[in-house]
């Protein structure tokens, strides 16, 4: 643990401008530049919206809010997860050249997609008022939710990306299951009210990202307390999923250069 602190402190320069320049990259060329991480969101948000008040007549309170929790926190595990499956092979012409940890790569693209997030949920908080939703101090509770969100996160990227070095069809297999996760995610339905007893409390407490997005909800939205033993849980897996595999990428990263 100490050495993967020393190696953050000592290549936190080059995470900042790499993720730096992935942003600037991102938006080059686009007229809406930044906004364009609150409109994706945003848009989806509207869409399902739609398919659940107008088509299936469903919803839950604060509904577009509802939507656009579940969404960020999903978009942000997801697309680092995807990218960092994927992450030596794209930056073999830097770690062919120089030595660079490899799970720096990781920590680089969850700041871009920790940023996005952060950004998006600015539009949470102006839509707040607009709903009327209470302002409770239940908001404080939900810190526990994104520090377990990013371990985890952290965690299972460090695993595909070592995994993804020596098996290329992984990144089609990690779209899959993805989606997968998505629909058994809760985001635009309550998997306590819409999934039958006793499967709902198996799907909160047996899929992490579902647990953590229905605690954030009862957090911002609906000042209630988050679900502590299923957090208390997941917290000490993704714990244990991080130092699996920052072990697993010390251990195999000398032979990556000769795979790529």
């Amino acid at each position: 643990m100490k050495k993967v602190i020393a190696n953050i402190k000592k290549y936190k320069g080059y995470m900042l401008y790499s993720a730096k320049a992935s942003l600037k990259g991102e938006v080059a060329g686009s007229h809406f530049n930044w906004l364009w991480w609150i409109l994706d969101p945003f848009l989806f948000m509207l869409v399902y919206t739609f398919m659940s008040l107008v088509v299936f007549g469903k919803g839950e309170q604060y509904f577009p809010l509802f939507v656009f929790i579940g969404l960020n926190m999903y978009d942000f595990f997801s697309r680092t997860v995807t990218r960092s499956v994927r992450a030596v092979k794209r930056n073999k012409g830097v770690i062919s050249k120089v030595y660079l940890p490899k799970y720096i790569l990781v920590l680089t693209t969850m700041l871009v997609n920790g940023f996005k997030m952060c950004v998006a949920f600015l539009l949470v908080v102006i839509m707040i008022p607009v709903y009327r939703v209470p302002i409770t101090w239940h908001v404080l509770e939900a810190v526990p939710i994104f520090i377990t969100l990013i371990l985890f996160t952290f965690g299972c990227s460090c695993i595909v990306l070592n995994i993804g070095v020596f098996f290329a069809d992984l990144s089609n297999l990690i779209t899959v299951f993805l989606r997968l996760v998505f629909y058994m995610s809760g985001i635009f339905y309550n998997i306590l009210k819409r999934v039958p007893e006793p499967y709902n409390e198996v799907l909160l407490y047996g899929n992490p990202l579902a647990g953590l997005i229905q605690s954030a909800r009862n957090c911002i939205l609906y000042g209630q307390h988050p679900y502590y033993a299923m957090l208390g849980i997941w917290f000490v897996i993704s714990v244990v999923l991080c130092i699996i595999g920052v072990r697993m990428i010390n251990k195999y990263e000398n032979t990556y250069v000769k795979v790529i």
